[in-house]
């Protein structure tokens, strides 16, 4: 039997589209935010003189590394409540993808840092500079700088494993195509739909973090 395409019976679920790409956008920026900012906390903590704090941090690393997301979700969603902590779908979403783009940028944060020459950071202790301004200025800038890209990427698999947070109901594009498809019985034309919103909406946040880091740290980050 040959198959009739009709994509015009998505045009009155065009609202519920919407909506999901707007909440994989809000999601995929908040825990960018906070996931990167947990990262140079992380990496910090690794490369510190501290060996307890680096032995807690690199824990924390390879128990979210080794791990599926799916899981780590899971506990939080549907973990947490039997210790009194319930947290609503979309705030369990964003702390799942925060904690796990932290264990990852907090690994390629620490290689930039530790590609740092120690010259660098002996020069701006002769400088008269404390461990906090050499770390920020002397260390950090160009770590990042050099590892932007890997940065980049990682950021991009955060945003399509959103759609993992389809399965509690958290109201991204994957949760979206699912309920459509539920009541127009068109599964090709909306799972084809939400492909091709996933691919512009990657391909539009590489370009936008390019272009950032390029502003950002100047010569030393080339193109994602």
């Amino acid at each position: 039997m040959a198959y009739s395409f009709d994509f015009s019976s998505l045009l009155d679920y065009t609202p519920v589209l919407v909506n999901g790409v707007a909440t994989t956008v809000v999601l995929t920026a908040v825990s960018t935010v906070l996931g990167v900012a947990l990262g140079i906390g992380g990496a910090a903590a690794r490369t510190s003189t501290v060996k307890p704090l680096a032995l807690v941090v690199g824990a924390y690393v390879e128990l979210i590394r080794n791990t599926p997301f799916l899981v780590q979700l899971f506990f939080i969603f549907f973990g947490l409540p039997s210790l009194g902590i319930r947290l609503a779908e979309w705030q369990a979403a964003v702390l799942a993808m925060v904690i796990n783009l932290g264990a990852y940028s907090t690994e390629i944060i620490r290689a930039g840092i530790e590609a740092t020459p120690k010259g660098q950071i002996e020069a701006g202790a002769s400088l008269g500079m404390t461990g906090p301004q050499i770390f920020r200025y002397v260390v950090l800038g160009p770590a990042l700088g050099k590892i932007w890209p890997a940065l980049t990427s990682q950021v991009v698999i955060v945003m399509l494993g959103s759609s993992v947070c389809s399965q509690i109901a958290a109201e991204e594009l994957s949760f979206a195509a699912n309920f459509i498809q539920s009541r127009n019985f068109r599964p090709f034309e909306v799972y084809f739909l939400a492909t091709a919103l996933y691919l512009l909406l990657a391909v539009a946040l590489r370009w936008i973090l390019s272009r950032l880091g390029e502003r950002m740290f100047a010569k030393g980050v080339s193109r994602a």
